[in-house]
């Protein structure tokens, strides 16, 4: 770079030249003081003065001498301006002479050199004298372009954000709006059990895994397919054209199957799923939000059918979709309104032939559909979080129903995982529940699936001992189901294990369901817990059960589940049958 200081030359000569404006030294200092290249030029283009930001921000490597005169030599002694960029500056220049004689000048032009770029005006000063500066903005620009990358680009995966998809769905809508389709096919993508990496091996895992998931979709789609990180654990995916729906689903399925394949991370192998919603522009939807809600239900199908597989849209989700959200509306209505109630089943202890408790039964009494079975609404209640107040309820009922029994008969509640979310919540609400209704803690007990063991967590260990320290039993429910049940029994000293109903079910397998259930029975001796088997609804089914040392039994051969305005009239049903059943 040179060391050129401020350049007045001589492009004329001293006779007819005339000063510049101003023309006293402290014009230069001033000139030279300023952050923007600066030169001055005649009509006839020939250069008067250069200030020190122009030689240094253009790289000029020569001295000043009487020799370089107009600004057709400047701009060849400087490194930067060369060829094009040049006679880009060139132009600016002449038509800022060639503008009226009135006018104040031009906005600035952008000049692009190499990888640098410049901000040029050139304006009138004077009669005859214009003024060109220099203000190099590539800082600037790289930086806009950056912004613009960070707006359009998942920083976390590389991949388009949520606005860059919609922005390139909306475009695509627009055209077909215009009779000039371009078929395209949406698909949503969402990572099945992610939320246990996250919560078991921490963040910086589950970003690891999100990155190489991002590189898996690479090997699936071409380079004209977009996919986009929507958020989270969650991926847009827009093909066009769109394929037909052969191809469509072979596309789908690789996906489940590339994601689906074990990631290793710092040592972690990890399994995962991913569901798949698949809609097509313009049948499906018409516009970016009818078409995004189409795949939407469509992921929530593939979801619901048990994860780790693929659905197309069709018109029934919608409709089925409607449904729900009418559902959700009244439930929740429900709830403030009073409309559930608690039936009750009773259960046997075969030792005794005697009646030892009930189970607490939750039912919605609608005011146009009638009782409503739980299978219909409690996993709705458990998606939108309505369950922690719904069990909350159940608790405070049954515990305040119970009180009013004999006092050799308990009450068992069924508690949802959900409720462990907050595991010193429901401890309190247990306490409270006793507390407000009198209810001895012996007198109640607390029923749970596998899956809230599952968890791996030292705060739901911690409330299960908690619960027991109130003097409340603990039994695992619909034990033999689930994968890592007997692991689970030796990570908490559970009062009671409860067989599943499927295995009373005849399923031609008798002599197998028997095997399972003295196996059961016999882990529960072993481990000193009482075993109860539900779904008993035959005396044959009564007679196995006995045969296999089962400790207590509950199902519609007893009763089936009655409203509380019933209790004791099963009580007396029961002690009038009790030699009239194969009890003995």
């Amino acid at each position: 770079m040179s060391n050129v200081r401020s350049m007045p030359v001589s492009p004329v000569p001293r006779s007819t030249r005339k000063n510049p404006p101003g023309g006293a030294d402290h014009f230069r200092h001033a000139l030279d003081a300023v952050q923007v290249g600066v030169l001055t030029f005649n009509r006839s283009l020939g250069v008067l003065f250069a200030n020190k930001r122009f030689a240094a921000m253009l790289d000029m490597d020569i001295q000043p001498n009487p020799g370089v005169t107009t600004l057709t030599d400047v701009l060849d002694a400087c490194a930067v301006f060369k060829g094009a960029s040049a006679q880009q500056v060139l132009e600016i220049c002449l038509a800022s002479i060639a503008a009226d004689e009135g006018g104040t000048g031009m906005l600035p032009m952008m000049v692009e050199t190499g990888e640098r770029t410049y901000a040029v005006q050139a304006s009138r000063i004077a009669d005859d004298y214009w003024m060109a500066s220099f203000d190099e903005t590539t800082e600037r620009r790289v930086a806009a372009a950056s912004a613009v990358q960070l707006a359009t680009l998942d920083t976390l995966t590389g991949l388009p954000t949520r606005q860059h998809f919609q922005d390139r769905i909306r475009h695509i809508m627009v055209l077909a709006a215009k009779d000039e389709p371009e078929p395209a096919l949406v698909m949503l993508v969402d990572l099945d059990r992610f939320k246990t990496v996250n919560d078991t091996l921490g963040h910086p895992i589950g970003d690891a895994l999100l990155r190489l998931v991002a590189k898996r979709f690479g090997f699936i789609f071409r380079q004209n397919d977009m996919v986009a990180r929507l958020g989270g654990d969650e991926f847009g995916i827009l093909v066009t054209p769109a394929p037909d729906q052969e191809t469509a689903a072979k596309l789908a399925r690789r996906i489940v199957d590339v994601l689906g394949r074990p990631y290793l991370i710092d040592g972690h192998l990890i399994n995962i799923g991913a569901s798949v919603g698949l809609a097509s522009a313009g049948r499906d939807g018409l516009n970016y939000d009818q078409l995004l809600r189409s795949a939407d239900l469509a992921l929530y199908a593939s979801k619901n059918a048990g994860r780790n597989t693929f659905s197309f849209f069709d018109i029934g989700m919608d409709q089925r979709a409607v449904a729900r959200r009418n559902l959700e509306i009244d439930l929740r209505r429900a709830l403030a309104l009073r409309q559930f109630e608690l039936h009750y089943q009773p259960q046997i202890d075969l030792d005794r032939d005697t009646l030892v408790g009930f189970e607490a039964l939750i039912r919605w009494n609608h005011p146009e559909r009638g009782l409503v079975s739980p299978l219909d609404f409690l996993p709705l209640a458990e998606e939108i979080g309505l369950i922690v107040a719904l069990g909350d309820w159940v608790l405070r009922e049954a515990c305040q129903q119970a009180a009013r029994w004999p006092e050799e008969v308990a009450v068992a509640v069924n508690v949802s995982p959900r409720q462990f979310d907050d595991a010193g919540r429901l401890v309190g609400s247990i306490a409270k529940a006793l507390t407000a209704s009198g209810l001895p803690g012996g007198r109640l007990e607390i029923e749970i699936t596998e899956g809230v063991l599952l968890r791996n967590d030292a705060d739901v260990l911690t409330a299960l001992h908690q619960i027991r320290a109130l003097g409340v039993r603990v039994a695992m429910d619909d034990f033999g189901t689930g994968y890592s049940s007997l692991s689970q029994l030796h990570s908490f000293p559970f009062d009671k294990i409860k067989i599943d109903r499927s295995f009373m079910t005849d399923r031609g397998d008798v002599d197998g369901q028997n095997a399972i259930i003295r196996a059961i029975t016999a882990l529960g001796v072993s481990l000193g817990m009482a075993t109860i088997a539900e779904g008993v609804e035959t005396s044959e089914q009564l007679a196995r059960i006995r045969t296999e040392g089962c400790t207590s039994v509950q199902g519609y051969l007893f009763s089936k589940p009655v409203p509380v305005s019933q209790i004791d009239q099963v009580m007396l049903d029961l002690a009038a049958r009790r030699f009239a059943l194969p009890l003995s």
